[in-house]
């Protein structure tokens, strides 16, 4: 199923599989989540352009937003319908800073319903202006493990230890997406981005399982290389164009994701999703 979610870098567009018009029918539902800040005005905006262009859609729309608690009805309602109709949009919901705050409910969602692929694209759109021409590359990130599996605790006052969890399995998971991904897409290469000269462990696992993988796909002439994610940080705002697809853990990935719609014009215009074995949800870039 991960594969027939594919999303397709034609274009600069998401979406599913192409499927031949005689396949498709009838209405779909989708689970729609405006989430906070201009999350109301952008959502009405896509559903009025999804009536007049006559998409055949119907909204499931839930008015979450990340101020309201984690035990929040609503919120609980709106994942529900997510794992009901496979497919969702959603706005960025607000994530309180403090320690006394709920975790983030973009992350829950995503770790809940084992979306663990998250697709950003990074294209030059025409008629936009920046400072970058002929920038095209993918970002794929792992999305449920990393700096971001929520295990924190405090040992001691005033110490606090917060666990990074790589997994060779995870590794293993994204690693064939993005290699597939390229495949299907007619990309390249791929890059791997990590901190295993510092991390040795954990990176150096996810580094060496992208390796494993990428002998695979050798036939197929897709390159494969790696570089530490600080000096593809300076290398994605001199010469972004070197890059065709990345691949990362979850942290580096929210970072890079940002620094890439950053070249090209800023979030609200760099398409993005996140996709599992049975769901998708498709997103602004953010967190």
């Amino acid at each position: 199923m991960s594969r027939r979610l594919c999303v397709l870098a034609s274009n600069n567009t998401l979406g599913y599989e192409q499927i031949p018009n005689s396949k498709l029918g009838g209405r779909y539902t989708v689970t729609l989540i405006p989430g906070d800040g201009v999350g109301q005005e952008t959502a009405s905006a896509v559903k009025t352009i999804f009536k007049a262009a006559n998409v055949p859609v119907d909204w499931e729309q839930f008015d979450v937003s990340g101020y309201t608690s984690a035990d929040d009805n609503t919120f609980k309602q709106s994942v529900e319908s997510l794992r009901r109709n496979k497919v969702g949009l959603k706005g960025i919901l607000y994530t309180p800073v403090s320690s006394l705050g709920h975790s983030s409910f973009n992350v829950t969602i995503r770790k809940d319903l084992d979306m663990y692929a998250s697709l950003v694209l990074c294209k030059n759109i025409p008629g936009y202006p920046t400072r970058h021409k002929d920038v095209d590359f993918a970002i794929i990130r792992e999305n449920t493990e990393g700096e971001y599996s929520g295990l924190e605790h405090q040992s001691y006052p005033g110490v606090v230890e917060s666990l990074k969890v790589i997994t060779r399995s995870k590794s293993e998971r994204i690693a064939r997406f993005a290699f597939d991904f390229a495949l299907r897409n007619g990309r390249k290469k791929v890059t791997c981005i990590h901190k295993a000269n510092i991390m040795k462990l954990a990176d150096g696992l996810f580094l060496n399982t992208c390796r494993e993988v990428s002998k695979e796909y050798a036939s197929s002439g897709i390159k494969f290389d790696d570089m530490i994610v600080d000096n593809a940080s300076m290398q994605l705002v001199s010469k972004p164009q070197q890059f065709d697809v990345m691949v990362m853990p979850n942290l580096y990935g929210n970072i890079v994701s940002n620094v890439g719609a950053g070249l090209v014009g800023g979030p609200g215009i760099v398409p993005g999703c996140n996709i599992g074995r049975e769901f998708a949800m498709f997103e602004p870039v953010s967190s």
